[in-house]
């Protein structure tokens, strides 16, 4: 019988460890096949057990999360890992992905949520929580402008509307804010959409409305630029 998609939990507690393995097991298709309380043993028990998936809490003592997800790279393991975070910092966040983070999930998230960003990574696609896609945006927009992609292959105003976006603007308040037609903005949200490879609805009740469901596809890209201009050491 297939035992379904192999999980590895790393936390330092337990009480989580226990509620996460309980959630797990009550969810089809699920296996906790690991458990590791700090950053050498996440990435002793990966590499062993081989997982599909390694839920790593950002805050790990040891061997920093980051550097759990330097030398699990370096060693090409299939396993996906997504990063369990109370709070992160833009720039973590971006480190993150360059290492090769699949997903992001807050730890404040319904466990429902979880699941999604598991099956998520499982299907190929990055996540990242809606609370987190703002910072992640800010952080890009304040690197350094490359000589040969200075708004690293997104225009500026894209990236503006965007950041209004996932504030929960309104397309008549994106177009007051920076003085354009509702038009105009559609229009830069249909150029946000085919780079996204988000819905077609434009008359979905808010631009985030219109966006949400590829918000965390925007990963995809966003991954492909970050390891063209910033490929991890």
């Amino acid at each position: 019988m297939d035992s379904g998609i192999q999980v590895v939990i790393a936390d330092d507690h337990g009480i989580l460890r226990n509620g996460l393995r309980k959630m797990l097991e009550a969810e089809l298709g699920f296996e906790v096949v690991g458990e590791a309380s700090n950053g050498d043993e996440a990435v002793e028990i990966t590499q062993r057990v081989g997982a599909d998936i390694l839920l790593l809490d950002l805050a790990m003592p040891g061997l920093p999360a980051l550097e759990v997800l330097r030398q699990l790279s370096d060693k090409s393991l299939p396993t996906r890992t997504i990063i369990l975070a109370a709070n992160i910092k833009g720039d973590e966040l971006v480190k993150a992905l360059q290492l090769g983070a699949r997903g992001i999930v807050m730890k404040e998230s319904a466990a429902e949520l979880l699941i999604k960003a598991m099956r998520a990574v499982m299907a190929g696609q990055y996540w990242v929580g809606r609370e987190s896609v703002s910072e992640l945006i800010d952080t890009l927009r304040s690197r350094p402008a490359s000589s040969n992609n200075p708004k690293f292959g997104v225009a500026a105003r894209e990236l503006e509307i965007l950041s209004a976006v996932t504030a929960g603007l309104s397309t008549r308040d994106i177009a007051k804010r920076f003085g354009l037609s509702q038009e105009t903005v559609k229009h830069h949200l249909r150029r946000i959409r085919a780079r996204l490879l988000v819905g077609d609805d434009l008359d979905a009740r808010t631009p985030l409305d219109y966006l949400a469901g590829g918000l965390r596809k925007v990963l995809d890209y966003l991954a492909e630029l970050m390891e063209r201009f910033w490929p991890h050491r």
